[in-house]
């Protein structure tokens, strides 16, 4: 992180002159680089700083109050955002519809991405061309580049879902490309990390310095584990199972831990591996605004959540008790129709990291791909291993999940509680199967959950 830190301003001028935004790229010196220049004649030290860059460029609106995490997670009822100087926190978030006019709400999650996906083909074609830089670096540049790529692609799918997304737009100044079918968007994104694994596969080290976040993962071997995790997340999007346990096969996937009390850390430890996005505010980074004091768990979180004896008054899930705390007192919205005496705490600080992909969602995408496929028997042992170690509940039997549908059940509980607030995984999860209508419709009966965000105003109007 401390190299991120110091080469932020640059990284930011680079980002300015690569970016997607309306209007003229004729602008003065930004540290001494034109897209021309970068592109044409680009130097070892501008493509390193630009590899850095991709990082801070998919960060972007991560952890705000009005970003992916925050969003989703009202969306998917694990949170409120009470905020009394912005209504559309409740009313459009949870209203009727999302505004597609509005940068912060129903036109997010996609000038930002793109900015990236932009900045992340503007690196490829330089790194065709610099020298300093030997082939095998290139090829780790070239697999990273498009990994993080595929992972902007990824947001903008998982907001728009059906109303597709373009996809070809490496393009001049003032042309557009078409938007093109969440089939096509996704089959794009695999071709990506495909692309990625396989420059990974041939790579030597990087030449570039990463956060902290991917301590553990900051080799091309090791970063390719974390390119086959998200493969796998994106083959399970799909539907494609098999192609799924094939990537998990070659991910940092890691089912050795012990489940008995003496190694709960331990375990716990264990499933946190991953990869992550990290902050460091005291730096003069931008800060994890996740513990805003605005943002509040759902309390169906409680309500909802299932007891190591199956009693209401037993010890609750373990994942409730880690991430949840009860407040003193309750906060009310909308006319008290909705409150919530819960806070989430884990992101206790402006710090604290957002997980990219742990080893945990790891375990549950492949109870999920054997669930698909009826294989419910080693999809049960995954499920189990997250329940007893992760929220420290027993065991279930094969007698009590039976079928797929109650095996599909399970793991959709599972998820909720191991991925909360972590990335919309939720609200993404009930879409994919068609429950969003299972989620409350608190502010009217009418108000059915939303099921995606609109394209941009702005981009609509430009076609």
């Amino acid at each position: 992180m401390k190299n991120m830190i110091q080469t932020k301003k640059a990284v930011l001028a680079l980002s300015a002159v690569l970016g997607l935004g309306c209007g003229t790229l004729d602008v003065t010196d930004l540290n001494g680089v034109s897209l021309d220049e970068f592109v044409e004649t680009p130097t070892e030290s501008r493509v390193l700083t630009a590899a850095t860059g991709l990082l801070i460029g998919h960060r972007a609106g991560v952890a705000v109050q009005n970003g992916y995490v925050a969003e989703l997670g009202v969306i998917g009822r694990e949170a409120y955002i009470f905020d009394g100087a912005d209504p559309r926190t409740v009313e459009e978030l949870l209203g009727p519809a999302l505004d597609p006019g509005g940068p912060a709400f129903g036109g997010n999650f996609w000038a930002a991405p793109y900015a990236n996906i932009r900045n992340a083909n503007t690196l490829l074609a330089a790194v065709d061309k610099v020298t300093g830089v030997t082939d095998g670096e290139k090829e780790a540049i070239r697999g990273y580049a498009k990994t993080i790529e595929a992972l902007d692609f990824l947001v903008v799918i998982n907001t728009r879902d059906t109303n597709g997304a373009p996809i070809a737009v490496n393009l001049p100044l003032g042309q557009l490309a078409p938007i093109e079918t969440k089939e096509a968007v996704f089959n794009h994104i695999a071709t990506l990390l495909d692309e990625g694994a396989a420059h990974l596969a041939a790579a030597e080290d990087f030449p570039f310095r990463m956060s902290t976040g991917f301590a553990g993962f900051n080799t091309p071997a090791a970063f390719l584990k974390f390119n086959r995790g998200v493969r796998a997340r994106v083959a399970v999007y799909q539907g494609r199972y098999a192609d799924a346990l094939t990537a998990l096969g070659q991910s940092f996937i890691d089912t050795s831990v012990p489940a008995d009390e003496g190694s709960k850390a331990a375990a716990v430890a264990s499933l946190n591996v991953g990869t992550y996005h990290t902050f460091q505010a005291s730096s003069g980074d931008q800060d994890n605004n996740l513990l805003s004091a605005n943002i509040f768990a759902h309390p169906s979180i409680v309500t909802d959540a299932e007891t190591a004896d199956g009693t209401p008054t037993g010890r609750v899930d373990d994942r409730v008790t880690r991430k949840v705390r009860k407040l003193e007192e309750s906060t009310s919205a909308a006319d008290g129709k909705l409150s919530s005496d819960l806070r989430f705490t884990q992101y206790a600080s402006a710090d604290s990291s957002v997980p990219i992909i742990r080893n945990e969602e790891l375990i549950l995408l492949r109870a999920e791909a054997n669930i698909g496929l009826s294989n419910l028997d080693p999809a049960l042992t995954d499920l189990n291993y997250i329940r007893t170690r992760s929220g420290r509940l027993p065991e279930l039997t094969a007698e009590q999940i039976p079928t797929q549908e109650a095996a599909l059940e399970q793991l959709l509980k599972q998820k909720r509680y191991s991925l909360m607030f972590e990335g919309g995984h939720r609200w993404i999860d009930l879409r994919r199967y068609n429950r969003l209508d299972t989620l409350p419709r608190e502010l009217d009966p009418t108000y059915a959950p939303h099921e995606r965000f609109p394209i941009p105003a702005t981009e609509v109007n430009n076609r």
